[in-house]
């Protein structure tokens, strides 16, 4: 995620033309990101409940099927946005400035490009963390953004390349990410390694387990994320102050609920291995553990942002319209974010981790469909409320979140549900 914040935050220097055709590209990577990791969920899932049964050759055997269907997606969906860049751009985002167009359409190859690292990574640091190893992904993530930033700086700083310098930057970070991802799930002393990946071989059962999660945790999070392209669009109507401020909102954001993120992958994982082993007291008794963990690291991120608003949005060298829609979002985000965030997002890891992912992908989509955009379309069309409605509106839709997921794990249908085939 750092990546294309630090894409954004360095690229404000060259101007808000610049700014808003990374961000409304970046809104993309997120998309497929969070495809990318929602396949990768379904792998971790099977991972850690083989490995809650012992199982850890079967664990092995599937953590090759999770690259091979990670490298098969990715590889498509860059394949088919090289061909045309320029038209997905104005057909996931409208009429644009011809600017802000060129500024996407540059971005946007590179990203494309990088799709297939960004899937070895992403599975790799699944596979890492169904093993209880989150230190791999850790320190990979810090060597490619140190890449990242020093190549940004480099092209956009020293050689004033601009955009085109980001998309290099991006690019080559997220290969250098998967080459070292690659060559450490290769070592025999981790528990789950993968080191023959040819010739390929697609064991049915096993990818119909990691299917049975992915796909519906996929759906979700396509759906989720393209119905925030489709705010998008709206946020493209309000101009381009807005759309700056939005990508910067979106990128504080996106650094606001890190600490949420990786408790949800906890969560996932420690609750996957219980499921795994039968013991469902468990799987409560931690998730609850979890949870308070959750709120108190959210809490530790998120009221400093709320304290510190005004110096934060300063440093990001906004026009003044920008800066002043930034200011009035930015504090009830972050309010938001340490009392309703970790009950939407990370809680309902516990019910995917026991296989109850149709339900928490029902619930999801039409929340956002519903809720987010109806709500934003309405809130900004009819009411003319700006950006604010946006976000407001999101807040919104975490609050429907929290009340399906709570009386469906205060039921016992998400104990009846199986994974393993």
């Amino acid at each position: 995620m750092t990546v294309g914040l630090a894409a954004v935050v360095m690229i404000t220097k060259v101007g808000d033309a610049a700014v808003s055709g990374v961000s409304l590209v970046d809104s993309l990577n997120v998309l497929i990101i969070s495809i990318l990791s929602a396949l990768c969920t379904g792998g971790a899932v099977v991972c850690a409940q083989y490995i809650g049964r012992q199982e850890v050759e079967c664990a092995r055997t599937s953590a090759r099927q999770l690259v091979y269907i990670s490298l098969l997606f990715s590889v498509a969906v860059g394949a088919v946005l090289l061909c045309a860049p320029r038209f997905f751009i104005h057909l996931i985002f409208g009429t644009l400035d011809e600017t802000v167009a060129e500024s996407a359409r540059i971005y946007l190859l590179f990203s494309a490009i990088s799709f297939p690292f960004l899937a070895l990574y992403n599975a790799c640091a699944a596979l890492f963390r169904a093993m209880g190893n989150s230190r791999i992904s850790l320190y990979v993530s810090l060597v490619m953004n140190i890449v990242n930033i020093s190549i940004n700086a480099l092209l956009i700083y020293g050689l004033k390349i601009g955009v085109l310098g980001a998309g290099i930057a991006t690019a080559t970070a997220r290969a250098v990410a998967a080459v070292l991802m690659l060559l450490l799930i290769r070592s025999k002393s981790n528990p789950i390694y993968v080191r023959h990946l040819l010739p390929i071989r697609f064991e049915k059962n096993m990818v119909q387990s990691i299917l049975s999660i992915g796909i519906p945790n996929g759906l979700e999070n396509g759906m989720f994320n393209f119905g925030k392209l489709l705010v998008q669009t709206l946020v493209a109507w309000l101009g381009t102050s807005a759309i700056a401020a939005n990508a910067i909102i979106g990128s504080i954001f996106n650094i606001a609920v890190v600490p949420g993120m990786g408790m949800s992958l906890a969560v996932l994982t420690v609750v996957g291995q219980c499921i795994g082993a039968g013991d469902y007291q468990q799987a409560i008794s931690y998730t609850k553990k979890l949870m308070v963990i959750t709120y108190l690291t959210m809490m530790a991120v998120n009221i400093p942002i709320f304290i510190f608003s005004g110096p934060i949005v300063r440093w990001f060298s906004l026009s003044p319209d920008a800066e002043a829609i930034t200011l009035r979002v930015l504090p009830v985000i972050a309010v938001s974010c340490c009392i309703i965030w970790p009950y939407s997002f990370a809680f309902p890891n516990a019910l995917r981790a026991a296989g109850d992912a149709r339900f928490t992908m029902v619930v999801s989509t039409c929340s956002m469909w519903a809720v987010r955009f109806g709500l934003s379309y309405l809130l900004i069309k009819q009411f003319h409320f700006g950006l604010e409605g946006v976000w407001y509106s999101m807040i919104v839709d975490w609050i429907v979140r929290c009340v399906f997921f709570f009386f469906r794990y205060r039921g016992e249908r998400w104990k009846t549900k199986t994974v393993l085939r």
